[in-house]
């Protein structure tokens, strides 16, 4: 990795749009891989995504395109996987170049269906990356925010501080914040959680709850939250700061947080088939709901106490009526 790393991309959505426009602002080359071919060669002549955030306009001579993943991962030191947790196993099934070298950077906020591991878990299990070698990026952030150059700040956290600080370093603009931790599995459960919580408060918003509950149902989701966390990955950390509650609050207020949208239309009668099915972007926080839930349930006695999961997934797993679970769940507040 002699010289100015190189970095590449992996994934088509909008998160992965605003990470490579980030990128741009500070290298001369980014590389970029989705699957979609046409939407490749749509960027290449329109400068723009053509499916998300595509308002942002790229200079197309710093991108270096493909829908090819072994190539991609042959050219970049560092590769920042931005492919929804759902699809990222079945998208890793397609390499057959080695990733001996590279350094992971996971910006995927859920947990790999197949293995129930986060994704820094997930490439040090299967694919031997030791964890110096794995990074992730967290919030509180939007996409949608970052396209209107808003100010915002990132969480870069790895074991290795200097591969934090060069992760940072090409990211940060003057728009774009970023602060080192040194918790790698306590920001990725966190990041995963946070959008289940999101998924809760939009199912209270759908229901005609108030702004009153949400602030309780935030307070009690960022207690859960520590609580959980603390029982998959013991350390010292300040729940309160920014990668996790401020980017709890940011994915259960914000009206860009399609977690939020996915519960909301949950809890306006929509199936979840119906709701899965008009939304144009993956609610990450859907998957990460039956993981959470069955990851907890696994510990038995020593599970945490986690009444919002619990009623998350009873809604979306088990069928139970919205208005039903929240009365319930309601009870358990405080």
């Amino acid at each position: 990795m002699a010289g100015k790393p190189k970095f590449a991309v992996f994934g088509g959505g909008s998160w992965a749009t605003a990470i490579v426009k980030m990128l741009t602002s500070n290298l001369d080359e980014v590389g970029w891989y989705m699957r979609s071919q046409t939407a490749l060669e749509h960027i290449q002549k329109r400068s723009h995504n053509p499916n998300y955030l595509s308002s942002v306009e790229f200079d197309t001579s710093k991108l270096r395109l493909s829908n090819d993943i072994n190539e991609m991962v042959t050219y970049a030191d560092y590769l920042v996987f931005v492919i929804p947790s759902a699809f990222i196993d079945s998208e890793l099934q397609k390499l057959t170049v080695s990733l001996k070298g590279k350094v992971i950077v996971t910006a995927i906020k859920g947990i790999v269906p197949e293995t129930s591991l986060i994704v820094g878990d997930h490439f040090y299990t299967n694919y031997k990356i030791p964890f110096k070698d794995i990074a992730v990026i967290t919030g509180p952030c939007h996409a949608e925010e970052v396209a209107l150059e808003k100010l915002s700040y990132l969480t870069i956290a790895c074991a290795d501080e200097k591969k934090a600080k060069i992760i940072s370093k090409n990211l940060s603009n003057d728009y774009i914040k970023c602060n080192i931790s040194d918790d790698v599995k306590g920001t990725e459960y966190a990041a995963m959680l946070k959008n289940i919580y999101a998924i809760a408060a939009g199912i209270a918003h759908g229901l005609g709850y108030g702004d009153n509950f949400q602030a309780v149902l935030m307070s009690n989701a960022i207690r859960e939250m520590k609580r959980y966390v603390k029982k998959v990955h013991k350390m010292k950390r300040d729940i309160n700061d920014s990668a996790y509650l401020g980017d709890l609050l940011v994915t259960g207020y914000s009206v860009f947080s399609r977690n939020r949208m996915f519960g909301n239309m949950i809890g306006k009668g929509y199936t979840v088939k119906s709701a899965q099915m008009e939304m144009s972007m993956i609610a990450e926080g859907y998957y990460a709901t039956k993981s959470a839930y069955n990851l907890n349930q696994q510990k038995g006695k020593k599970k945490a106490k986690t009444p919002i999961i619990n009623a998350v997934y009873d809604i979306l797993y088990d069928g139970n009526d919205p208005k039903q679970v929240f009365s319930k769940l309601t009870e358990k507040l405080n």
